[in-house]
């Protein structure tokens, strides 16, 4: 069902992606062809998780994955929403902040065994779920800065003063997953 799931995903984003890269190249709309050939790599990065024996992310992780793509691929860049609605932007870093710390959470899950988890701290998955969610932030903003730098240069208009509220976004989210699962899991301190 998960692979199954993941392949039709990836396979549906991909070719709308690939739609939308042959019409805006065909209009030599460079800022909008570049985004979709950029939107068909990263909607077949799940694939690889086709190729792995045990796949720890579940079904609602991929959902939300591709939601996020969505929204910030095709309304955020192509249709524009970052520069007509200014909540856009920061409401997207506050997703992928919470979608890292459930991302954090399965790979917790999933890399310590659960006889171990009973012994484990809890400050332990607090701290590796939220260091995750600010350290994909922090991966996001240079991703920024380096295609601004490269190549479209409308990632950070707002400068210094957008990577900051980003990542303040971000990092709340990311904090936010990390004290619901320190709560969830209610384990001595």
């Amino acid at each position: 069902m998960k692979n199954k799931l993941i392949l039709i995903l990836s396979l549906v984003l991909s070719l709308f992606m690939l739609i939308l890269f042959i019409v805006y190249l065909i209009k030599d709309d460079s800022s909008r062809w570049q985004v979709a050939l950029g939107g068909i790599a990263v909607s077949a990065l799940p694939l690889f998780m086709l190729f792995v024996k045990k796949n720890p992310f579940s079904v609602p992780i991929f959902i939300s994955y591709y939601i996020f793509l969505f929204c910030t691929t095709y309304l955020g860049s192509i249709l524009s929403f970052y520069m007509k609605y200014k909540w856009w932007d920061s409401t997207l870093h506050f997703y992928k902040g919470l979608l890292m710390g459930f991302i954090a959470i399965s790979l917790f899950e999933f890399l310590v065994p659960v006889r171990s988890q009973r012994d484990v701290s809890k400050w332990i998955p607090f701290i590796f779920i939220f260091s995750l969610a600010v350290t994909a932030s922090v991966i996001w903003e240079i991703y920024e800065f380096a295609g601004d730098r490269f190549f479209t240069h409308t990632m950070q208009r707002g400068g210094n003063r957008d990577t900051m509220y980003d990542l303040l976004c971000g990092t709340a989210g990311g904090l936010l997953t990390a004290i619901y699962f320190s709560i969830k899991t209610k384990k001595p301190g």
